[in-house]
């Protein structure tokens, strides 16, 4: 059923693309001679189909992500507002295609945290120089976040909460783990933090990777199905069901929103 649902789903982003397709180039074909002045920028259409073929895909991917908490939970359990803080995990312009369509849920669990008196910390992943690439960049090609650029900011549909974040609560990170060569571990113990909740981006590098460190730490980890996102379904699920199996309690907003509401 669910190999038949992914096709399915699939199916409709090719048919979307190619109706964008068909009707860009009936508009650019009605515009007859005009096409000819207009030259390149005629041919601007076609120049980014490709992209907006791309964009459609990760998009309709990401929209589809998102899942209950309760499609891989094997274990029940809501955070505990009294030693509690939530993680939210690279929001950053560099990882915007998947950050965005995630933005609401992120959002809507930044609010539920705040509301319960969560202390809610930002990480924000970027390198400073050649010599804190490490493994990352041979691995992606040295295509990575560096400081001081647009890339490495938080989105700005997030800079409200940041101007209500301490300046102790951003965490720049230059690895996957939030914990590696960073103080949060010490931030999170010296106001007695025992539990995290981790939402943001990519599922399954920083968050997962984040997860399963604050796990071997002693933190009970909480993770986030719907406010939290990466390249595709099948990379998000697989996170979720190794998380479930061995180091997390899976949440999301709804569970949120009913759990910490009775405490």
């Amino acid at each position: 059923m669910y190999l038949f649902t992914y096709k399915c789903n699939r199916t409709v982003m090719i048919i979307l693309y190619m109706f964008i397709e068909v009707c860009l180039k009936n508009i650019i074909h009605g515009l007859g001679p005009l096409c000819m002045l207009l030259g390149p920028i005629i041919s601007f259409p076609h120049i980014y189909l490709h992209r907006l073929k791309s964009f459609i895909i990760i998009f309709f991917t990401v929209k589809k992500m998102a899942s209950s908490s309760s499609r891989y939970e094997t274990r029940k359990r809501v955070p505990n507002p009294n030693n509690a803080a939530l993680l939210v995990i690279d929001m950053q312009n560099y990882f915007s295609s998947m950050a965005k369509p995630i933005l609401n849920e992120v959002l809507t669990t930044i609010d539920l945290c705040r509301r319960a008196s969560i202390p809610v910390f930002f990480t924000r992943h970027n390198h400073k120089s050649p010599t804190d690439h490490s493994m990352l960049g041979e691995w992606w090609d040295e295509d990575l976040v560096l400081d001081g650029t647009t890339d490495s900011e938080i989105i700005p549909e997030l800079h409200s909460q940041i101007v209500l974040t301490k300046p102790d609560e951003i965490v720049e990170k230059s690895t996957y783990s939030a914990f590696q060569n960073t103080r949060l571990q010490e931030k999170l113990d010296k106001i007695g933090v025992k539990e995290v909740i981790v939402v943001g981006v990519m599922t399954n590098l920083c968050c997962e990777t984040t997860a399963r460190d604050a796990f071997v730490r002693g933190y009970r980890v909480f993770f986030s199905t719907d406010a939290t996102a990466t390249v595709n379904k099948e990379l998000h699920e697989a996170t979720l069901m190794n998380l479930d199996y061995g180091f997390a309690y899976l949440v999301d907003c709804d569970e949120l929103r009913r759990g910490l509401s009775t405490q």
